[in-house]
């Protein structure tokens, strides 16, 4: 490879973050840039978010994941409870989420505890789906070892034969939706000479307290 990393280097040239120009609270400043991120056009998918969870005994994994839905109580995104992230949050609840929007030069950090949301919730969104990701969840057993790709394929199209096209196809047991509930979100906002605008929200006895961090 003849790319040398050390060399590569970009100029954040973002606009000033003041602290008052912060919302009130940390969801409706998180909508106000999730909405620029939507409107930019060349951010790829802007409700794709980074989960980092561990296991019980500390060790860390991370994987990109869609965020499905947030309001007041947290971030909501669907996947297989039985899969490796669904394991470790099971085992220990607190995660991390990043929000990447970097041709804005932007990010948002979210640390908080995840849950399962009601098996109600889960199936109101699992029937919006489209027929063929149904299919997909039915037929995948997340995080699993495959002995070949032809044993997923063989089992999704058993599957198609059996709920075809405008049939209902039932919600696996194991697949649902996790609610992640923010004790901190931070905005990182990039700026020249590496001396980026970081302003978290951060939940402290009984309330949401704003404070700038060092870069």
């Amino acid at each position: 490879m003849d790319t040398n990393m050390a060399e590569l280097h970009r100029s954040y040239q973002g606009p000033e973050l003041r602290r008052s120009q912060l919302a009130a609270d940390w969801l409706t400043q998180f909508l106000s840039w999730f909405e620029t991120a939507v409107d930019s056009r060349t951010e790829l998918e802007p409700n794709a978010m980074v989960l980092a969870t561990a296991s019980a005994a500390g060790a860390p994994s991370v994987r990109t994941v869609l965020c499905k839905q947030v309001d007041a109580e947290g971030f909501v995104f669907f996947t297989h409870y039985a899969s490796r992230k669904g394991r470790e949050i099971a085992e220990r609840a607190e995660v991390s989420l990043l929000f990447r929007w970097l041709d804005l030069s932007r990010q948002v950090i979210v640390e908080g505890s995840a849950a399962a949301i009601d098996a109600a919730e889960s199936d109101k969104y699992f029937c919006s789906r489209p027929h063929g990701s149904q299919i997909g969840a039915l037929a995948s057993r997340q995080s699993s070892v495959l002995a070949s790709r032809n044993e997923l394929d063989a089992e999704a199209a058993r599957l198609r034969r059996r709920y075809p096209e405008g049939n209902s196809v039932p919600r696996p047991p194991d697949w649902g939706g996790i609610r992640v509930r923010p004790h901190s979100v931070e905005f990182w906002q990039g700026r020249p000479d590496r001396l980026h605008d970081r302003l978290r929200y951060r939940y402290d006895g009984g309330l949401w307290r704003v404070e700038r961090l060092a870069p």
